[in-house]
């Protein structure tokens, strides 16, 4: 995969789960869905439609306008009924068997799931189901789960379903769909985010954000729930909890990055608690300086909260170039060292002569953030600091995030200093997990049993890796599935 300048120092998006249960038009709404979900997987989209009798699938690499903007194709998934996902693949080839929702016939009639996580015990379930005679068509771990499925000895769907759910482990949300009806799960620590919306006419969508539901005009019901499964089909709603009531560990990081802005998630506006986060950042660790200049686009947030609690003024002194697609092809070594400057440029008249504070969401490898800072240094100013919304990323993400080896992760290699010596930064600093804790409206990080998943900031990984290798000193590593993220 060819990638941008920047994006082999940044964490990428998760995938995004849509689906719509009795609608004349469910496809071009989960179509419509998917874009809204666009931010969280740019590689593939695909959507699986059932019409009464027939169950019909469309599977592109690219961008959702460029997967459904056909007529043909919309028609084609004619139905009432439709589940939908984009997808960013961090690990085994990004190739159309692999996309998502996957599909298979078996002895009930036809079943389909998406899936936004990663299963930390797929490798060592495939092994056992080959080992019995299953055949697997990909690489991703989201079939597995239509093999435990298709292979439970229980009877009726939910149960074989559940059946499948109480052998796998990890972090996930799923979406699937049956000839009469939709099924929404999570897993039992919640890490991954699901909600259930509504149509005026009582038509239920699952969405991975809120923001999905306003594209097409749906209301916010609520979150599913930590471990939760929601059947949706003709004779109602039904709500099961096979695996208890676990405390939920949601995902920190999809307040800090992921998410859009305008979403709600886990209850709590994202874009406020990405103000709150950059007004710990100044309480903790302000500096004398001229201006504040967000990343784009993730850091913006934090830098309106950042300012305002400062004192200081925010202005936009760098500017993205949105239309730089991820497979864009440098031919040349000449052109590569150019590259920074095909997605960000820096404003000028914003930073001539100024001291500078620069806010992001996190830093990688660093080397986005020794780009950044050497540019806004050419673009004149005075002095450069660098505040991260986020406390330094030490671990690696097995739960559906796309992060380096932790051997490639800056903070775990290098203290403070040694980060903003390799940044080049001025000064450079991180908010604190308590005062990141506080931002999400907690007094503190409870140590004993900490409220989300921030694994990739403490090691404290809350669901056991089984598929994972490698010493505790390098961090474990995936070595064979392609995540469903």
């Amino acid at each position: 995969m060819l990638t941008t300048p920047f994006d082999d120092d940044q964490l990428h998006e998760e995938c995004g789960i849509f689906g719509v249960y009795r609608h004349a038009d469910a496809a071009r709404h989960v179509a419509l869905g998917l874009h809204a979900l666009q931010h969280r997987g740019q590689e593939a989209a695909g959507i699986v439609a059932f019409d009464g009798a027939r169950f019909q699938a469309h599977r592109a690499m690219g961008h959702v306008a460029e997967a459904f903007e056909s007529d043909r194709v919309m028609a084609e998934l004619a139905g009432y009924t439709a589940i939908g996902h984009v997808r960013y693949a961090t690990f085994g080839a990004t190739i159309l068997r692999n996309v998502q929702p996957l599909f298979a016939d078996m002895s009930f009639g036809g079943f389909a799931v998406a899936h936004n996580g990663n299963l930390t015990n797929a490798m060592a379930l495939r092994r056992r189901l080959v080992k019995a005679g299953c055949i697997f068509q990909s690489t991703s771990d989201t079939e597995v789960i239509l093999h435990l499925v298709s292979t439970s000895q229980q009877n009726g769907v939910i149960d074989r379903f559940i059946d499948a759910l109480k052998q796998i482990q990890g972090a996930y949300s799923l979406v699937a769909l049956t000839d009469n009806m939709m099924i929404g799960v999570r897993d039992p620590l919640g890490v991954r985010p699901l909600v259930l919306g509504k149509f005026e006419d009582g038509t239920m969508v699952f969405a991975s954000e809120t923001c999905a539901l306003d594209i097409i005009g749906a209301d916010f019901v609520r979150d599913v729930e930590a471990g939760e499964i929601v059947i949706v089909s003709d004779e109602g709603i039904r709500s099961l909890k096979p695996f208890g009531s676990p405390k939920s560990r949601f995902c920190i990081f999809e307040h800090i990055y992921f998410a859009r802005p305008d979403s709600i998630v886990d209850g709590r506006s994202v874009y406020d608690v990405r103000k709150h986060i950059g007004a710990e950042l100044a309480r903790e660790s302000g500096v004398p300086a001229d201006v504040i200049i967000p990343v784009p686009d993730s850091g913006v947030p934090a830098a309106i909260g950042y300012a305002a609690e400062a004192g200081v003024p925010f202005e936009l002194g760098i500017i993205r170039n949105h239309y730089v697609g991820r497979t864009f092809i440098e031919p040349t070594q000449q052109i590569r060292n150019l590259g920074v400057k095909l997605k960000h440029n820096a404003n000028r008249p914003q930073i001539e002569g100024k001291r500078v504070i620069l806010v992001d969401d996190s830093i990688v490898r660093g080397t986005t953030s020794l780009k950044i800072v050497q540019m806004v240094r050419d673009a004149g100013a005075t002095e450069v600091h660098m505040r991260i919304a986020s406390p330094p990323t030490t671990h690696s993400c097995f739960y559906g995030v796309d992060t380096p080896e932790r051997s490639q992760l800056l903070a775990a290699t290098h203290d403070i200093e040694g980060m903003r010596k390799f940044i080049q930064a001025d000064s450079l600093a991180f908010i604190s997990m308590d005062g990141l804790y506080r931002a999400m409206g907690e007094p503190r990080r409870n140590t004993d049993a900490p409220q989300y998943c921030d694994a990739c900031f403490t090691g404290d990984y809350p669901i056991p890796l089984t598929d994972h290798w490698g010493s505790e000193e390098d961090g474990p590593r995936l070595p064979l599935f392609s995540k469903a993220i």
